[in-house]
């Protein structure tokens, strides 16, 4: 850790990865300031962190939310400035004073400003899968020319991290990587028969076993398609192909994820199902600092199982790695997809066995295009929403 302390902007303050950000930052005064935070909608919480934590900046993507906040603000006497809109999101990730972006905007609205922040050379604490998972190629350049440093906070791919070699350069074989094991709850649903799917409710699916999330990524641990999303970001961040990429189903959600190499041996990490963890572990990086997690109790947890997923229950998952075999636009296709029928199911508009027709008949109808730009990964999206939408209807 350096002497000075580092500037930090959160984007996505008010979910839970910006929350256990903030509560891991709280816990450093001496190491951590926060320059600025951002949200979506949830104005009351972002007035309490912009009081608690004075940063310079906080950025609301709505103008008529970032108005009540301004008010909010200037009546208490806070100096933070607000800003709005989506560029503004783009300012403060790539802001000169920021050292640290802490990118946990959930799905495609948090890629420009990561991008941004990769282009600008920053320090990126990676929670917003969706950049790898739509742009990978394009994201992974623009950290290369920019020198950027890139550690991932998903909890899967922060233990595959601190297992791999200290120099590791996204060359598994190099390394003598064999396999990179995925680990997955298996969420709410890990038991259920198919069939029993098809009645399937947003509360049951958002009630994780093991972990607090939001409502969008909960559904997707149901689906598995978090995971799925997770096999194309590990093959990004770690440079594997899908076949050296496998999951593994471990309901106690104590091992995070596991490397195995060559010479047989596989090494794993272990640790309480807290994001606080991985947070305090990139934020620390290359140091390792308090995170307010309690010691894990290998005698009251007394036993860890596994499991082979399930593709016939969880079809997102297939979906997911047959899009990375595709690449190309594939993967975007899939992401844009997946987010329209979740946001479906949450609104009742949209069974829950359907989502992964839905996001099958869209990658179907939408072919691969090639995603050399920005524009072009933005245009893949629009194209596989529109075609999601129709595909939701067609099935309402």
């Amino acid at each position: 850790m350096t002497p000075s302390r580092q500037r930090i902007t959160v984007l996505g303050a008010t979910g839970s990865i910006g929350v256990s950000t903030l509560d891991v930052v709280a816990r450093h005064p001496q190491h951590f300031e926060v320059f600025a935070l951002s949200a979506h909608r949830n104005i009351d919480l972002l007035f309490e962190q912009c009081m608690r934590f004075a940063p310079r900046f906080a950025a609301l993507e709505l103008p008529a939310a970032a108005a009540e906040l301004r008010t909010r603000l200037a009546d208490a006497g806070s100096r933070t400035e607000v800003l709005e809109g989506p560029q503004a999101l783009i300012d403060v990730a790539a802001a000169p004073e920021t050292d640290t972006v802490m990118a946990a905007i959930v799905g495609a609205a948090g890629l420009p400003p990561t991008l941004a922040a990769a282009q600008a050379g920053k320090r990126i604490l990676l929670a917003n899968k969706e950049a790898l998972v739509l742009s990978g190629a394009l994201f992974m350049d623009a950290v290369r020319a920019s020198g950027a440093v890139l550690l991932p906070i998903d909890s899967e791919h922060n233990a595959v991290f601190q297992a791999l070699p200290e120099r590791f350069e996204r060359n598994p074989a190099a390394s003598g990587v064999r396999r990179i094991l995925l680990t997955a709850s298996g969420g709410p649903f890990r038991d259920t028969a198919p069939a029993e799917l098809e009645a399937v409710t947003p509360e049951q699916a958002c009630a994780h076993p093991n972990w607090v999330m939001g409502r969008k990524i909960s559904v997707d641990s149901a689906t598995m398609m978090n995971k799925g999303l997770e096999v194309i970001e590990a093959h990004w961040l770690f440079g594997a192909p899908a076949e050296q990429i496998e999951v593994v189903v471990h309901p106690q959600s104590v091992i995070h994820s596991m490397v195995e190499y060559v010479d047989g041996s596989v090494l794993a990490q272990l640790g309480n199902p807290d994001m606080r963890t991985p947070i305090a572990h990139a934020l620390g990086w290359p140091a390792r600092i308090e995170a307010g997690v309690r010691s894990l109790d290998l005698f009251e947890i007394a036993r860890l199982t596994f499991e082979r997923p399930d593709f016939e229950r969880f079809p997102c998952l297939a979906l997911a790695y047959q899009a990375l075999r595709e690449g190309g636009a594939a993967p975007a296709v899939l992401n844009a997809a997946n987010e329209e029928a979740v946001a479906a199911f949450l609104d009742r508009r949209l069974g829950f066995r359907r989502i992964a027709e839905v996001i099958a008949a869209t990658l179907e109808r939408v072919r691969a295009l090639p995603v050399d730009s920005l524009d072009a990964i933005l245009a893949a999206d629009g194209r596989a929403r529109q075609v999601a939408r129709e595909e939701i209807r067609n099935r309402s």
